[in-house]
């Protein structure tokens, strides 16, 4: 079975834990080499974030759990690379 390497999500988070501390809780995850989060939209009370997550061996799981833990919810998994390597997307026409 191919490990996942790459997972991007649109989520919603509350203002509290900030994206330092979810980025740090998310990294301590098994698997996980790097986490990106930068937020989109800020309401009142909540933040709209992409997540983009590499490393070796993610476990979608265990990141749900703890986005979960943390307040958040997934809208969305926007992109995922699973495999022995990561890929880049290539331009096509309907870029």
């Amino acid at each position: 079975m191919g490990e996942i390497r790459r997972l991007v999500l649109d989520t919603l988070k509350p203002l509290e834990p900030t994206i330092i501390e979810m980025a740090d809780e998310l990294s301590d995850l098994g698997g996980i080499a790097a986490v990106n989060i930068s937020i989109y939209e800020i309401d009142r009370k909540v933040e709209n974030a992409k997540i983009t997550i590499e490393g070796e061996n993610i476990s979608y799981p265990r990141v749900l759990d703890r986005i979960q833990e943390l307040g958040g919810t997934i809208h969305s998994i926007d992109e995922v690379v699973a495999g022995s390597k990561i890929i880049d997307d290539s331009a096509t026409l309907q870029d």
